[in-house]
């Protein structure tokens, strides 16, 4: 999901962001330009979701067909965007048939054409998408005969020949898992996928899939605004060597600051329907935004970094995929990728965090039914 896309002022942070020099940092005290150093390092470095390498940021394109706010995107910005990204170190691009439908991938296959066997590419399928049309259906849709021919159409709407990581966008409950699993296997026999993962599952559905055929990588959603995935998922991805993609790792566009309590959103903007955003609950949540400002200014960037860089710190194996359709956000974003905290640092932001009871659900309860399900046994 896309992240920091709410309108803002481009105050010191953000300049700093975009790698301009400001007269205040040459007034700086040494000792203090010294400690920014020590705790900042430049460009991204390089992680492995299971065996496949990946920059340590990624970038989600999902909004680049329309933002949350429902304005359209100039698709030549979005494939700027798209390149800027890999010049700045990012190889690890997503996006999902269900996008749009298939227009982001569209746009993600046009963006990387000139550099695709340099980056990964991954998307999505499993909702119940017409492959003619493009109209999305009622619930979801993972039987075989009809996954092969989206995964057909994607190779065509990306412009390649194989789709570096292929996920499950959610769970089927009228498909058994070891089905799923055994197409994968078959789809990386025949070159047309490299990897596959899987989204918002149930443990003992992840459990099953992986011992089938190896899972790369789980995406859920996961943030210092929502962290269930610290209830298990984690934990059982540690455990059986599964990277791990948190999905809007920015509390959809939440933690960068953008929004304050008196922020009200539009029809259409999925941010409405979340009651940890309602008039109720904004106001005691936005203190978590509190705590990232307080870290921003201490590491002397803008506060969504501070809440990718504290992701960054969680596992080795952690690589979130901030989105956005603006460019200055994009680079502000890849900076996470070069601040450290020292072990007292992050016992102390984890502190500062924890003492904060988020108020509201991440989601409407139509949309979390599709989350944790469990699919059928094998008969």
């Amino acid at each position: 999901m896309q992240e920091n896309d709410t309108p803002r002022g481009v105050g010191r942070r953000d300049l700093l962001a975009l790698g301009l020099a400001l007269p205040a940092a040459a007034a700086a005290p040494a000792t203090a330009q010294a400690q920014a150093k020590q705790s900042l390092t430049t460009g991204l470095d390089r992680r492995k979701l299971g065996t496949l390498e990946v920059s340590s940021i990624g970038l989600g394109v999902q909004n680049m067909t329309r933002a949350y706010q429902t304005t359209v995107p100039s698709r030549p910005a979005m494939l700027r965007i798209i390149a800027a990204a890999y010049d700045n170190g990012v190889t690890f691009f997503d996006a999902a048939e269900a996008y749009g439908p298939h227009e982001v991938e569209r746009v993600l296959g046009e963006g990387v054409s000139s550099f695709r066997d340099k980056v990964v590419i991954c998307s999505k399928f499993g909702w119940n998408i017409d492959q003619e049309t493009g109209q999305r259906r009622p619930g979801v849709n993972s039987r075989p005969e009809h996954v092969r021919r989206v995964v057909d159409g994607m190779l065509k709407r990306l412009r390649t020949d194989r789709i570096d990581l292929l996920y499950q966008h959610r769970v089927d409950p009228e498909v058994p898992i070891e089905d799923v699993a055994g197409l994968m296997k078959d789809l990386q026999t025949q070159g047309k996928v490299l990897h596959w993962g899987m989204c918002e599952m149930g443990q003992q559905t992840l459990r099953r899939a992986h011992a089938e055929h190896r899972v790369t990588a789980v995406q859920n959603e996961y943030s210092l605004l929502w962290r269930g995935p610290e209830k298990w998922v984690l934990s059982a991805c540690e455990e059986l060597g599964i990277g791990f993609v948190p999905w809007s790792p920015l509390g959809v566009g939440f933690l960068t600051g953008a929004i304050d309590r008196n922020t009200r959103f539009a029809e259409g903007d999925i941010r409405k329907v979340e009651t940890r955003f309602s008039p109720e609950n904004l106001p005691s949540n936005l203190a978590l935004v509190e705590i990232l400002r307080r870290w921003a200014d201490r590491k002397e960037v803008a506060p969504g970094p501070i809440a990718l860089a504290w992701l960054l710190a969680q596992q080795p194996w952690i690589v979130p995929i901030p989105g956005t359709t603006q460019m200055a956000h994009m680079i502000e974003n890849t900076r996470a990728g070069g601040i450290r905290f020292t072990p007292s640092e992050l016992a102390e932001l984890n502190a500062e965090v924890a003492a904060i009871q988020v108020r509201g659900q991440r989601l409407p309860d139509a949309v979390l039914a599709f989350s944790e399900v469990e699919a059928p046994p094998k008969l």
